[in-house]
């Protein structure tokens, strides 16, 4: 490798597979300065330059994680653990309408807006408060610090979020009302300057609510508040609207995806919506694939630039009484109550009263929702898992405990496991039975966004990094799809998604993002436990990862984050903003 110039590299005798969809070939790469200079069947060292050799293995794009939460995260784990061991090279973040800026100058609507963040992704608040400089107050000035202050080995890109713009200027009504005119002005220039400053776009959230079933502050958006930001952002090129749409609790995503139709009716702006169920449940039972299903044809059909999310992994639902949003989310708010409550003690004394049993065990009677964890026909198979220090049965359902100990409820049952177990301990409820067809369906839409992990969230729930190797383990290995499908989904395809345009794909003069891998080698690795989340007061609590695939080499421009098996010190990540070219441009506003 040249002293001068430490990405000077000579790939050798891998398979390209190049992100575009085109066929695999054997070939080598040459990198210098960053960038991809030269393709071709044989290429020569050059003096000092470092060869790969690559032989046995696939050459791709590095890997785009389209959706994910390091907003927090990438302050205090500067690792991106475990995302250099899978190929991951640019990261996505300020989705679901959760971001850290725009900020207001009030203490107490920032600690709102890191509340809100930590609820729904499951992110202890502690670490927001100590490990982030907060030394901003618009997107600009946070982006700036972004770049001032994070040293990260993938690149990274961020949506502005909706709620924290309505609460930057709202303050705490923006829980409860409409915006005013004039409210909606300062809201259309605080986006305006993000957009400008190199945010992906604007995201929002049209389900969610919090732990005292409020709706969230973007519920609360009227049509003139849509339309005014739909407007700022179609005079931004390239940028993007992210929406999370209802397709659980009220099952309202057809007509919220309807009035985001009408809304953005005239202009120009690419819609992210989240997204097509891929659960069989949610097509047999809920009935709420079948007409989005037919809401995505049409709006392709009418030339509408609209595209669906999608997850190709089941959902995973992993309960504790730490910091889990789970229960608040299934409509308990009684065993929520025990999430809220401070301290060990206060947890304990709520497990074992006998009226919090008794309201416990209504509420999973009668309010938690039909298809959430807890509900009648789904708790009684949960796993018994992650014991704190293994006092009872691991491995066994809920409802196997309750009859074992003679429990008069399964609520009571996971109490008693919980107490004895310790309260750290989780229950898993086997993952949703996928509905396969669909995702090959969607991963072959060229108006679908993929490889959605929600990485860097819900720690104690789930990893979210590493998921992306599935699409070679199960989706390619059983030939459900071919190799360059699983490479574009997640590459090439997403790159044109966010208008990525410097790169995602294996082309001359592209920014030298690589991953090499043997499909041999790679698999997703199992969960495991690691204590690195500070709390704030010199402890830490725990959180979700997995070991590496591994890959034999991630680059980002140009320079390693993970080789030799291991993920290396270099924190090569850039801010990556979205690019169009002078002539698109133009085309695009003319």
């Amino acid at each position: 490798m040249s002293a001068q110039d430490p990405t000077a590299r000579l790939i050798q005798g891998g398979t390209i597979v190049d992100g575009t969809g085109a066929p695999a070939y054997r070939g080598d790469l040459r990198i210098a300065n960053g960038a991809i200079q030269a393709i071709a069947p044989e290429l020569s060292p050059n003096d000092g330059e470092e060869v790969v050799n690559a032989s046995g293995c696939i050459v791709s794009p590095g890997f785009i994680e389209s959706h994910t939460h390091f907003d927090g995260a990438m302050w205090w784990d500067q690792t991106l653990d475990p995302l250099p061991g899978f190929g991951a090279t640019t990261v996505i973040m300020g989705n679901c309408g959760f971001s850290v800026a725009p900020v207001p100058d009030d203490e107490a609507v920032r600690r709102e807006v890191v509340g809100i963040f930590s609820f729904f992704e499951d992110i202890p608040e502690s670490p927001f408060m100590t490990e982030l400089p907060w030394d901003w107050r618009s997107w600009p000035e946070y982006q700036a610090s972004m770049q001032r202050n994070a040293s990260l080995p993938a690149n990274y890109a961020a949506f502005c979020g909706h709620i924290a713009l309505r609460l930057a200027v709202m303050g705490m009504e923006a829980w409860e009302r409409a915006a005013t005119a004039d409210e909606i002005e300062r809201m259309a220039f605080m986006l305006d300057e993000a957009l400008a400053a190199g945010a992906l776009g604007l995201s929002t959230n049209l389900m969610d609510h919090d732990g005292e079933n409020r709706p969230v502050p973007s519920l609360h958006a009227d049509d003139a508040e849509f339309r005014a930001l739909f407007e700022v952002m179609a005079r931004h090129p390239g940028v993007s609207f992210q929406v999370i749409v209802d397709t659980f609790r009220n099952m309202a995503a057809p007509d919220q995806l309807e009035r985001i139709a009408r809304l953005t009716e005239g202009l120009d702006i690419r819609v992210q919506w989240a997204g097509l169920p891929t659960l069989v449940f949610q097509r047999d039972l809920m009935g709420i694939q079948a007409p989005l299903a037919a809401m995505h044809e049409r709006l392709k059909t009418e030339g509408r630039d609209f595209w669906t999310g999608y997850a190709h992994i089941p959902v995973t639902s992993t309960a504790s009484v730490q910091s889990s949003l789970l229960f608040a989310q299934s409509n308990d708010y009684v065993w929520h109550e025990v999430v809220l409550a401070e301290g060990d003690d206060a947890k304990r004394a709520l497990l074992k009263g006998d009226s919090w049993r008794e309201r416990a065990r209504a509420s999973w009677d009668n309010d938690v929702f039909e298809f959430s964890p807890f509900a009648k026909a789904r708790a009684p198979h949960m796993l018994l898992l992650n014991s704190e220090n293994n006092a009872g049965p691991i491995g066994v359902t809920l409802g196997e405990y309750a009859k074992q100990i003679g429990a008069p409820h399964v609520s009571d049952a996971m109490a008693e496991w919980l107490i004895a177990n310790g309260l750290e301990s989780t229950v898993t409820m086997p993952p949703f039975e996928m509905d396969t067809d669909m995702v090959i369906s969607l991963i072959r839409d060229k108006k679908s966004v993929g490889n959605i992990s929600d990485a860097g969230a819900h720690g104690q729930m789930l990893c979210g990094g590493g998921e992306n190797i599935r699409l070679f383990t199960e989706f390619v290995a059983k030939g459900q799809i071919t190799l360059e499908e699983a490479v574009w989904v997640q590459t090439g395809k997403l790159a044109d998604h966010f208008s990525l345009r410097d790169r995602g794909s294996l082309q001359v003069g592209k920014r030298a993002d690589i991953a090499v891998f043997s499909l041999d080698e790679i698999a997703e690795r199992d969960l495991k436990k690691v204590y690195d989340v500070p709390m704030g007061d010199g402890n830490f609590t725990w959180r979700w990862t997995r070991d590496s695939a591994p890959m034999r080499l991630t680059l980002v421009n140009g320079l390693p984050t993970f080789e030799n098996a291991a993920a290396t010190e270099q924190r090569p990540g850039e801010w990556v903003a979205p690019h169009v070219s002078a002539a698109q441009q133009q085309r695009e506003t003319a």
